[in-house]
């Protein structure tokens, strides 16, 4: 399974506004900083119908059904965050020049979005500062410049594809120079703390530059109680890149389009999926992306959920006909963002938009490290 060219917008509403989806943020409930107990979060449970209720996360195993499978997304953050310098390249009159790294002064940002399939060395990026990074400038990275690139094409709002130098191990070295790729609303540096916290316990494989936030709830103390009450789980992978953070820059919703982003679906996983469908149990999907990978996989095969891998660019917003998912975890998403699109699509606008009304006022925290809802 492979669709890395396919732009999928199965929504049946046009002329959605951008707007629609803008609620108003007091900037202190931003949550700054992880708390100490994952599981001491605050759990906002949305039900359709049946109004709001206020509880703690501690307690997602006793809300779960008996028969429900809960679907988590394994992927693990990598330090994608790379600061370095330029050492030389085309200047702006079209003559290529490799002047001394002294007449380049300043530090760049360079934010590894997508590795490029079949071309390992080569990555999707964001930097900065976007207007002085050209096609040809050189990069290098880590104190002893261990890490070197060079900018090889360019997009729009500071996107980059770079191809980094043959290293022995190049993991093993971002991993080392690389910081943890926090989200811009976070307005501090990266910690040694963060490296733990923000990477969900069950995470497995490595390539994301985000966390798939609502896995950073879980314990081995409530994973334990779920497999306590019989709640079947299963993984998908799903990298988070650009895709499921870029802002919406465009008026209408149907005009925006999703960057791909790797995923792939176990045997295993597949078979539990078409099990639990088959009995007509209900699906609970941990994050937002875990279900763009099950609904994208669904749309790839006939409304099958199958094991393969790909690139997924399912953009999700209210119209969408949810083939698999019954219910999600999700963190609370940035006003006028594609993950707020997708929770309203699966709750309902209005009463997904009422619920966060309620998160503001009765002060829960919101974001990456903020509180989680249950929409059902």
């Amino acid at each position: 399974m492979h669709a890395s060219e396919i732009i999928v917008h199965p929504c049946n509403l046009v002329g959605v506004l951008v707007a629609d989806f803008h609620y108003e943020l007091p900037e202190e409930l931003i949550a700054q900083e992880a708390l100490a107990d994952r599981a001491g979060s605050r759990l906002l449970v949305v039900r359709s119908g049946a109004g709001l209720s206020d509880r703690k996360f501690r307690e997602f195993p006793e809300l779960l059904r008996a028969d429900d499978l809960v679907v988590f997304n394994n992927t693990r953050v990598f330090p994608a965050r790379l600061f370095g310098r330029r050492i030389g390249g085309p200047d702006f009159s079209g003559e290529n020049h490799n002047p001394p790294a002294a007449t380049l002064p300043g530090r760049i940002e360079v934010l590894l979005t997508r590795q490029v399939l079949r071309k390992p060395n080569e990555w999707e990026c964001l930097v900065r500062p976007g207007r002085k990074i050209g096609v040809g400038e050189r990069l290098v990275f880590g104190e002893r410049d261990e890490l070197q690139a060079e900018v090889i094409s360019r997009g729009e709002f500071g996107e980059r594809r770079i191809r980094f130098a043959a290293a022995d191990d190049f993991f093993a070295l971002v991993e080392r120079i690389g910081h943890v790729p926090l989200p811009p609303y976070i307005a501090r540096e990266d910690s040694a703390r963060d490296r733990e916290r923000y990477q969900t316990v069950y995470a497995q494989e490595r390539g994301s530059v985000a966390a798939p936030t609502a896995g950073l709830h879980f314990t081995a103390e409530v994973l334990e109680r779920m497999r306590e009450r019989g709640i079947e789980t299963c993984q998908v992978t799903l990298h988070v890149g650009l895709g499921t953070f870029q802002p919406v820059r465009v008026e209408r919703v149907e005009e925006h389009r999703l960057h791909s982003e790797a995923y792939s679906i176990s045997e295993e996983a597949a078979e539990k999926i078409r099990r639990a469908r088959s009995a007509g149990r209900r699906i609970v999907a941990v994050g937002t992306t875990t279900v763009r990978t099950l609904e994208f996989a669904a749309l790839q095969s006939g409304g099958e959920v199958r094991a393969g891998a790909g690139e997924a660019n399912l953009f999700i917003y209210p119209g969408f006909k949810f083939q698999v998912v019954g219910a999600l975890l999700t963190n609370f998403h940035l006003p006028e963002s594609t993950l707020l699109m997708l929770v309203c699509a699966l709750g309902g606008k209005e009463n997904v938009m009422r619920a966060y009304a309620h998160a503001v006022r009765e002060r829960y925290r919101f974001y990456s490290y903020g509180d989680c809802m249950l929409v059902e």
